[in-house]
């Protein structure tokens, strides 16, 4: 057997195991280092990468099953190198529905989400001039496997009729396509780790290639550290409302809607709009006195 069938037949395991509803597995140390060893030999094979979740970092102490440390399946996972991307000739549509296949069948992701959930690719318009990107879905997007569906995502909606646009008109995408995993019992949304938003870039690029926007919305700090990179500002106030750029493409920085929906003022709604506004005069879109009065 080949490293490569090694991992796709532990990657099938470990899914079947969290199908029945288990959430640990025993881990023995020789396991660990014969997984390092699978992952490595496959990466120097030269055979297409398999991105299967490495065994998370033990939890010191736990001892159960026969002494042996046990490892949550649905811990975040240390993850390898991020997948390589060959989309094929064609026009938008089908260079999109491509990467839809490739993006639906990561192993990491389909290893982190339970058979109910959805790993969630962006949709909208593959012409669309702006490119709305947060960091990853939460529980209503993984479980109808479509992006900004949830509250946030109903009051961007709104946002984007606010502008004069459909939301069938802009493109909505995360840089993370599954939403993070959360220690068993925990049902809070969890912030991506840096390691996570650095493995879905490549397909945020690739949906960015294939859309082409004059540009991108970036949602919220997590998404602004992902696209700008994390180390290069401190608070969110040092980069927003102002004009970036990722992949050479411009990115205006604002806050994600669900800042006003913890925080529903007229100043905290303004503060978003004015970027908004900034957002609609790079795209040549009309603003009235009533739209620049928007959320006054």
């Amino acid at each position: 057997m080949t490293p490569r069938d090694q991992l796709l037949a532990l990657n099938d395991e470990l899914r079947r195991l969290k199908a029945s509803g288990q959430r640990t597995v025993p881990v023995t140390l020789e396991s660990l280092a014969q997984l390092q060893a699978a992952v490595r030999a496959n990466q120097e094979s030269g055979e297409p990468v398999v991105a299967v979740a490495s065994v998370p970092p033990l939890a010191v102490g736990d001892r159960k099953n026969g002494g042996l440390p046990s490892a949550p399946i649905m811990a975040a996972p240390n993850l390898l190198a991020p997948p390589p991307i060959q989309l094929p000739a064609g026009d938008k549509p089908t260079r999109w529905a491509a990467l839809r296949e490739i993006i639906l069948n990561d192993p990491v992701g389909r290893l982190q989400i339970f058979s109910d959930k959805k790993i969630v690719y962006g949709v909208g318009d593959l012409n669309a001039s702006i490119f709305f990107c947060a960091e990853a879905p939460g529980p209503e997007e993984e479980s109808a496997g479509e992006p900004f569906v949830g509250p946030s995502g109903q009051l961007l909606t709104k946002m984007i009729q606010g502008m004069g646009l459909k939301r069938e008109e802009v493109y909505l995408s995360y840089i993370m396509n599954w939403r993070p995993v959360n220690p068993a019992g925990a049902t809070d949304n969890r912030t991506p780790t840096t390691e996570e938003l650095h493995y879905g870039l490549p397909y945020l690029r690739a949906q960015l290639e294939i859309v082409q926007p004059r540009m991108i919305v970036a949602l919220g700090k997590t998404a602004a550290g992902g696209l700008l990179g994390a180390s290069s500002f401190k608070t969110l106030g040092e980069v927003k409302g102002r004009w970036h750029e990722f992949a050479g493409i411009p990115v205006m920085v604002t806050y994600h809607p669900s800042y006003i929906l913890r925080d529903n003022s007229k100043r905290s709604k303004r503060a978003i709009w004015e970027d908004f506004l900034q957002v609609m005069e790079r795209a040549n879109l009309p603003v009235s006195a009533k739209v620049k009065a928007y959320y006054l």
